[in-house]
């Protein structure tokens, strides 16, 4: 947020930051009030419920946590409306890896990210009075004992939407063949070089610590190959490539 950012190159005080980004969200749910009718107690519980599906290992948003006996149809147009307004990037599961990743939409299987990290971070904390300050500092120095991997990937995708992506994932499970289970963060379309420039899906993998596997990801060079062009992976590290496979720095994730 403009206004946060401001304050802190101004002042280089959290508190204050923490306090203009709450104030924010305030006025998020005021609107919520005002403007989305019928469905703002529908749409007041997604928005809470975001940090804490967030911090789930896979991330795909579940409506019972926000209603143990709620059907799908009955949130559509709530999601929607927040959707809407930019208050979050909705990624969808794209069942076959194909190039027009929208015609496998898996409707009901969608991870909902916010639409600005930075009040993400307040979100998380939504149930005290502030943030507290060694939160920001430990996200400077890479030493966050919060679930850091929710706040990448959710930064990810907001660089993703802004060079205007539609954000897709991949995700498949299997019981009784381990290697047909795996899950992609984000798939992309992009012209391929090997490929006369057709277009191909590229994988991505984001990672939030040094030390990480890629396992979906071999996996899913395996399954997919012939559909597949450069694959990526976002890390806290420098770029290296190595074949199709290509390691960018997180900060890089604008430049796909």
């Amino acid at each position: 947020m403009p206004q946060a950012v401001a304050d802190y190159v101004e002042h280089r005080d959290f508190g204050e930051v923490d306090s203009i980004k709450r104030g924010i969200l305030q006025l998020y749910s005021d609107d919520i009030g005002k403007f989305a009718n019928g469905d703002a107690g529908h749409v007041r519980g997604i928005f809470a419920q975001i940090p804490g599906q967030l911090s789930k290992h896979e991330k795909r948003f579940t409506l019972a946590s926000v209603d143990k006996g709620a059907r799908s149809r009955e949130y559509d147009s709530a999601f929607f409306w927040l959707e809407d307004a930019r208050l979050v990037n909705l990624c969808r599961n794209s069942t076959d890896p194909l190039v027009g990743l929208g015609l496998y939409e898996d409707n009901d299987s969608f991870k909902c990210y916010m639409a600005d990290t930075g009040l993400l971070v307040s979100q998380a904390f939504a149930d005290r009075e502030t943030t507290p300050d060694d939160v920001y500092r430990d996200i400077l120095f890479d030493k966050l004992s919060l679930n850091e991997g929710m706040l990448v990937e959710n930064a990810v995708a907001q660089q993703f939407r802004a060079n205007g992506r539609k954000l897709y994932f991949f995700s498949r499970s299997d019981r009784t063949d381990a290697s047909k289970t795996m899950e992609i963060d984000f798939l992309i379309v992009r012209e391929y070089d090997n490929a006369a420039m057709k277009p191909r899906i590229s994988p991505i993998e984001v990672k939030s610590t040094k030390r990480y596997g890629v396992s979906s990801l071999d996996k899913f060079r395996k399954r997919y190959a012939q559909r597949l062009g450069e694959e990526y992976v976002l890390h806290p590290r420098q770029l290296e490539v190595n074949g199709e496979r290509i390691k960018l720095p997180l900060y890089m994730a604008h430049c796909l």
